[in-house]
């Protein structure tokens, strides 16, 4: 299949989980075979039009990452291009209606990636026009869905599609020693850490270990609570980790407490539960982590520090496990053969 992903910016541009997002998408339809060109403001420090990484190709449209200059040059590149399908990240939302205009070109659908974490106006006349006329918009939950159908999408053009994860890891990566509850975000105005440190506090007569995985501006802040709850001796920061690392805790603990107060998906919870953790997760109006459990067997939902404390106690009932094989259809190729079913029906 000949697909367009349409991304003004790279994450050689900017660091943003959703431009993360869109690039592991592309990658992983190159890595199945497929012919896949992501239309980017230019990156690279010579006059070739585009350049190649990883299979995937990189067509440069403008010189830099201006909208204007991008958006008047996509539609008959993509023109030229005459892909099978359009797949186009929703910010920012001009280049998504360059990008309808090059599917009038090339006779080609339009999908839109709205991952959640994008700022964007429900007003702003862009959105409206883009849950109007894409032929379908691709969302990670089913809270983020609900937001975009608020911005104007319908039911019928609207789908879910998980974040993915490399599930092989669950089952070779060596699990960690001294672990049994670990919890990972970043450390900023939405870990919401508070409350698994109190939950904590209830259970200092039992026997445990927690790690806190995750570096922030609130890091010193959550430490000292965590000193004045005198449970410092027992709860490890441990700082941003890389993927093997973590994988190695989640293997290694029993159970995974989700507390963050934002999260459109929640990606260590996935992870953490395809490495067998038992997932508890306190409901947040502002989060999808509860869709993860809330049909798994070894899953809590909780609301307050008292149900976390609970939670814990009751997690030991459960056997301990170092893979969880429910959670193999989020692996990388499974979704990707979701994309590419979603890609053929439009």
């Amino acid at each position: 299949m000949r697909v367009a992903i349409v991304a003004l910016e790279t994450t050689r541009h900017t660091d943003a989980e959703s431009v993360r997002h869109v690039e592991q998408i592309a990658r992983l339809l190159a890595d199945r075979g497929h012919d896949v060109t992501v239309f980017c403001g230019q990156w690279w420090d010579d006059y070739r039009d585009e350049f190649v990484v990883d299979g995937v190709r990189y067509r440069a449209v403008s010189y830099g990452t201006s909208p204007a200059s991008f958006c008047t040059r996509l539609p008959a590149l993509l023109g030229m291009y005459r892909p099978d399908v359009i797949h186009a990240a929703v910010l920012p939302p001009q280049q998504v209606l360059a990008a309808l205009a090059g599917g009038q070109f090339a006779r080609a659908p339009v999908v839109v990636e709205w991952y959640g974490t994008e700022t964007l106006d429900a007003d702003d006349r862009y959105v409206g026009s883009i849950t109007g006329q894409a032929d379908c918009i691709i969302t990670p939950s089913e809270f983020v869905r609900t937001n975009v159908r608020e911005c104007g999408a319908t039911d019928e053009n609207t789908a879910v599609i998980p974040e993915s994860i490399d599930f092989s890891l669950t089952e070779t990566v060596e699990p960690a020693d001294g672990v049994d509850l670990v919890y990972a975000h970043q450390l900023d105005e939405t870990a919401n850490l508070d409350d698994f440190l109190l939950g904590l506090a209830e259970l200092r007569e039992r026997d445990w270990q927690a790690t806190i995985i995750g570096d922030g501006p609130l890091r010193e802040e959550y430490e000292d609570e965590a000193t004045k709850l005198r449970i410092d001796d027992r709860v490890s920061f441990v700082g941003e980790c890389n993927r093997k690392r973590r994988v190695s805790l989640y293997r290694g603990a029993h159970a995974f407490v989700q507390t963050a107060s934002r999260e459109q998906y929640a990606t260590e919870l996935l992870w953490a539960l395809a490495a067998g953790c038992i997932g508890i997760v306190q409901y947040q109006a502002e989060s999808s982590a509860h869709e993860l459990v809330e049909h798994h067997e070894r899953g809590f939902g909780v609301t307050n520090p008292q149900q976390i404390a609970n939670a814990i106690a009751d997690a030991g009932e459960y056997p301990h496990l170092t893979t969880d094989d429910v959670w193999e259809e989020y692996d990388h190729s499974a979704v990707v053969s979701q994309y590419l079913e979603l890609y053929r029906k439009q």
